[in-house]
């Protein structure tokens, strides 16, 4: 082996993808669902990589698989808006992170004030941005977007994801 080969090998080792995902869950999330209006047709998908990204200017992003069947919608959409998820949401999350072709049945939604994007009620907070990029990183995208309208909506413990669960963190305050 060259070198080269090996100077490769040692940089960028291989990682067993079982093995990178249960590490991984060691880090507990939020757990959030992002929705979109793609032509007017509510898109939604439940997300645990979300993050605010910079203050000034208000940035957040989160990361979506780029095989995800809501990719196009929520790009062509041109805007999302984050609903952070209470503790008692588990229900709604499931559908969300489903594949269903309609993943808002049964589920009552009002529009965002910024950009009308699907929010749900009892959710913990919202977060309504304008899509401002999406960057390739490796077989996800990374969502950027610019805040428009933020909110704190009910004060119930938001949902949290750890080791492959669900739970919550706090007490209402």
């Amino acid at each position: 082996m060259s070198d080269s080969n090996n100077s490769e090998a040692k940089d960028h080792p291989i990682i067993d993808g079982a093995e990178y995902r249960r590490v991984m869950g060691h880090f507990p999330t939020g757990v959030t669902v992002v929705t979109a209006l793609a032509d007017g047709v509510p898109v939604g998908v439940a997300i645990g990589s979300f993050a605010s990204i910079s203050m000034d200017p208000p940035l957040v992003g989160f990361f979506l698989g780029n095989t995800s069947n809501s990719a196009e919608g929520l790009r062509d959409a041109g805007s999302f808006c984050v609903n952070i998820l209470a503790h008692d949401q588990l229900a709604l999350c499931g559908s969300m992170a489903s594949k269903a072709d309609d993943k808002f049945s049964g589920w009552q939604w009002a529009p965002s004030p910024g950009t009308g994007s699907p929010t749900f009620s009892g959710i913990h907070a919202f977060i309504d941005c304008k899509l401002q990029e999406v960057v390739q990183a490796g077989d996800h995208d990374l969502y950027i977007g610019r805040v428009l309208a933020l909110d704190t909506v009910d004060d119930t413990p938001p949902m949290v994801f750890y080791k492959g669960q669900y739970g919550t963190f706090g007490t209402p305050g």
